[in-house]
């Protein structure tokens, strides 16, 4: 199984530091999962003008690559002006439609406030479900309060966190035996 953890924004501390204790909860608990933290501050991407994904040359046509050869996506997001980041949309912009087709998705949210939580509900889900992917119904979302310097200190966060990735794992698995029965019932 292969999994991408994407760090959506190019800017801030708090979605980074969110994806960086996922990534440690997956190594944790998976050892045997390919794990891989595309985190878009590091990587110098293209707008997306129309070609296919993999028309695409250096970082862009890397992030690209490397979604589109993932089992599953745990996508972790800051809310800026009560919205997803530009660098996030730009990704999906750059994906064909049904980029997350047999994917599952799941989804960390920072934010400085509780009611941002509407994004994840408004946007973000209505986006993933249009590309086709299998949506986690539960997400994280992490305000403000749960970070001092730069450390998540609310254990509820923590456990949060690590449900989520096992209800990714979990959903995962559920899917690829559910097309298992399928591909079985085709006979060839």
């Amino acid at each position: 199984m292969k999994i991408v953890l994407l760090s959506g924004s190019k800017v801030g501390s708090k979605t980074r530091t969110a994806m960086d204790y996922t990534l440690n909860i997956t190594r944790e608990k998976y050892p045997d999962v390919e794990v891989t933290l595309l985190d878009l501050a590091e990587f110098e991407m293209v707008f997306s003008d129309g070609r296919n994904y993999f028309e695409y040359e250096g970082d862009t046509k890397y992030v690209t690559e490397t979604i589109m050869a993932a089992d599953t996506i745990i996508i972790g997001t800051p809310t800026f002006q009560a919205s997803i980041p530009a660098t996030l949309k730009n990704i999906f912009d750059l994906l064909p439609v049904d980029a997350f087709r047999d994917k599952v998705v799941s989804m960390l949210v920072t934010a400085g406030t509780a009611k941002h939580y509407l994004m994840v509900e408004q946007q973000l889900k209505p986006i993933l479900a249009y590309m086709k992917a299998h949506i986690v119904p539960t997400y994280v979302f992490i305000e403000e309060q749960d970070f001092h310097r730069k450390e998540i200190v609310n254990d509820d966060v923590l456990f949060r966190m690590e449900r989520l990735v096992e209800d990714t794992v979990l959903l995962v698995d559920a899917y690829e035996a559910i097309r298992k029965v399928k591909d079985e019932e085709y006979g060839f």
